[in-house]
């Protein structure tokens, strides 16, 4: 499955007051995996940038002066997410924005007849309710890396998110056991291998990796209060 990891910095907060999007950040998955392939511009949005937001993204309206318009990279940026399951936090903010872009120029688009939609805030809120799920509360809830997110910027919080939902998200999500069947991004199904086939080799931890292992294992026993391996060997 290809999943494009999405986010937009924009004007102000409603595309029906005039508002408009003035940059795309995007971060390609495949079988969720990153593959290194991302999408990033900065848009000339033809208006003032409130000063509010501003204090958010930090993106002043002279950094935009040069910057192509919407209608300029609305065809590449189109293409590449063309197919794709776009992941995005609060999706419904940035949909709208481009919704409201893509209803500007021709051909007029709608971004959920082309692309499947997740909402990462929809899954947190779910998983974790009653607790803070921005993108800063999930990142300290995951152990992933923000130190770098002073501002808000779309790429690096695409960057960002992609880790949250991957960890959000982890484990296995489907198991066809149908060597036919098809999920839209080759055969899923199960493929005996062949007898003569090389023996996997078996990798040994090193002392060092063993003892920084048992360390782990003891911390984490420690922080929960006892855990279900220990309690399985003990009663062996």
């Amino acid at each position: 499955m290809r999943q494009i990891v999405l986010d937009t910095e924009t004007t102000g907060i409603d595309p029906s007051e005039g508002h408009r999007i003035i940059e795309i950040g995007c971060v390609e998955l495949m079988e969720r995996q990153l593959t290194g392939r991302n999408y990033h511009v900065y848009i000339n949005p033809e208006r003032e940038v409130e000063a509010e937001a501003i204090t958010v993204h930090g993106i002043t309206n002279e950094f935009l002066l040069d910057k192509p318009k919407f209608a300029e990279i609305a065809d590449e940026f189109f293409e590449f997410i063309k197919g794709a399951e776009l992941v995005i936090h609060n999706a419904a903010f940035d949909i709208g924005f481009m919704d409201t872009e893509f209803a500007r120029i021709k051909p007029v688009r709608k971004t959920a007849d082309y692309c499947g939609v997740v909402d990462s805030l929809a899954i947190a809120r779910a998983k974790h309710p009653g607790q803070k799920n921005n993108l800063n509360a999930l990142c300290k809830r995951y152990g992933v890396d923000n130190s770098n997110r002073e501002l808000h910027g779309a790429l690096l919080d695409a960057e960002i998110l992609a880790d949250v939902y991957l960890l959000l998200t982890g484990g296995q999500t489907a198991l066809s056991l149908d060597a036919d069947s098809d999920s839209g991004g080759g055969s899923r199904g199960m493929r005996r291998l062949g007898s003569d086939r090389p023996r996997l080799a078996v990798i040994q931890p090193t002392e060092a990796e063993t003892q920084a292992h048992d360390a782990f294992m003891s911390a984490l026993e420690k922080k929960a209060g006892g855990t279900v391996w220990n309690k399985l060997e003990a009663a062996e």
